[in-house]
């Protein structure tokens, strides 16, 4: 008889936070789980209870099984995961002004990270400066989108790639009557 190991939710919820760029204090705050024990979970010094989990994936706003279940699946290869539509962690606008698709895997988080984006006809997505040396590559996907780093701005066209400094404030409008879409690819100089 054979049994599958537990998953390692530590690399996990790492990889969830950070896909967030959330701190460990900011996601403590949010779960009510300390930051002492989010550490240990994460390293894979302790196992997390029911209560814990649940606290984390409200914070992380992810399904319990997406957590416990890695939102990963194998099929028919031990080379190809697949990850459906309904696991791929989204964020959202509170205001509904955008959607992020994350599409990256966790275990690259913080060092480089893609988007889908969807932008609201005439909102915008802005953004705080990420750290020293962080770059955006914004490739639009319709046209109307514009891209704002430190005082320039460029419009795109569709299929048009936009290349930035992600460690000035910088934003991405959509000057369109319609939703707009992009690829949003974000590395960090590690």
């Amino acid at each position: 008889m054979t049994t599958d190991a537990p998953p390692q939710l530590g690399p996990i919820i790492q990889g969830q936070r950070k896909a967030r760029h959330l701190t460990l204090e900011q996601l403590a705050a949010r779960s009510g789980v300390s930051k002492s024990m989010l550490s240990q979970i994460e390293r894979g010094d302790a196992n997390p209870t029911f209560a814990v989990l649940w606290g984390l994936t409200q914070a992380l706003q992810l399904d319990l099984a997406e957590l416990v279940g890695g939102g990963v699946t194998q099929k028919q290869s031990e080379t190809i995961e697949v990850v459906s539509l309904a696991h791929t962690p989204e964020i959202r606008s509170p205001r509904g002004d955008w959607t992020l698709r994350i599409l990256s895997p966790p275990n690259l988080a913080s060092q480089v990270e893609w988007y889908e984006v969807e932008i609201a006809a005439g909102r915008s997505l802005a953004s705080s400066p990420h750290s020293a040396g962080t770059t955006e590559h914004l490739t639009a996907w319709t046209d109307g989108l514009a891209v704002i780093s430190g005082g320039a701005r460029q419009g795109l066209m569709k299929g048009e790639t936009a290349r930035y400094r992600a460690d000035l404030p910088h934003e991405i409008v959509n000057e369109a009557g319609g939703p707009a879409r992009a690829l949003m690819v974000v590395h960090y100089r590690g």
